[in-house]
């Protein structure tokens, strides 16, 4: 359905209509829609993500080559919104109502709200093109990192932020804490080992999804700084109208979205004795 012909990007602007034809027939492109979806699900059940019309290389060695570049990316986001965003929280929950629990929360609805590319841009034009502290695009050393990181890990922060604070809010109110500082506690104590570890749950459910959110989010941010990454790689699949090099990258994306959320599940455990208990 979408505008463009594979063929032509196979065969060349100068190629015959006779060529063509030919290059549709090899690639399978003449036969109907569904057709071409049960001959793709015939080769993902034999471990075969095709090859990319472009580059004529498997897709899987071409994702398999940029999926670090994305984990990392989308490690080093996660980490970085993991720690702001409870730290964020859990000073939210302490002085609620107060001038750092309104200031948290309204730099956490800045993060959620702000486009990722114009974030990025204004990222770029400040700390890069003003400033010249960190580089622009590419990916080398930590400085390359610095900029990518923030600008896909400021709506994580802010949505932990946000999960965080709610869920200490109501252990706060529970009996054992009140309990806890009954017996003595000091504060931090209390809010570290007793309230943070109990209201680990929901936030543990929120980092799986936005880890895997970030691995198939990072498309734009990868764009806009040239991060060579999966991302990037599908947005030069789709220019080219590359439908193998889509649908592997994507595939890909999917199956790492679940894995992720298979480890969250087991993590529940680790966090909750009541679950490993059941």
């Amino acid at each position: 359905m979408v505008p463009g012909d594979p063929a032509r990007v196979v065969a060349g602007d100068q190629a015959t209509p006779e060529l063509l034809q030919q290059v549709r027939v090899e690639l399978g492109l003449q036969e109907p829609f569904l057709m071409q979806y049960v001959a793709f699900l015939r080769r993902i059940a034999r471990g075969n993500l095709g090859f990319s019309y472009l580059s004529q290389k498997s897709v899987l060695e071409e994702v398999t080559a940029r999926y670090g570049a994305t984990l990392e990316l989308a490690s080093a986001a996660i980490l970085l919104a993991v720690v702001t965003g409870v730290a964020a929280g859990v000073v939210s929950s302490v002085f609620r109502y107060g001038l750092l629990d309104k200031v948290f929360m309204l730099v956490a609805l800045g993060g959620v709200s702000i486009p990722v590319f114009w974030l990025g841009l204004m990222l770029i034009l400040f700390f890069s093109l003003h400033l010249g502290w960190l580089p622009a695009v590419g990916r080398g050393g930590v400085q390359f990192l610095v900029l990518p990181a923030v600008t896909l890990g400021a709506r994580s922060s802010g949505i932990i932020a946000r999960i965080t604070r709610g869920s200490m809010l109501e252990v706060l109110n529970r009996d054992f804490v009140r309990t806890a500082r009954a017996k003595g506690c000091t504060e931090p104590r209390v809010v570290l080992r007793h309230a943070l570890h109990n209201a680990l749950i929901p936030v543990i459910t929120i980092v799986g999804l936005e880890f895997g959110y970030l691995l198939a989010g990072a498309v734009v941010t990868e764009t806009v700084f040239a991060w060579p990454g999966i991302g990037l790689y599908i947005v030069d699949s789709i220019r080219a109208r590359d439908f193998p090099g889509v649908q592997g990258a994507a595939l890909v994306i999917a199956t790492s979205f679940l894995a992720i959320n298979l480890v969250v599940d087991v993590l529940y455990a680790c966090a909750d004795p009541r679950i490993r208990a059941e």
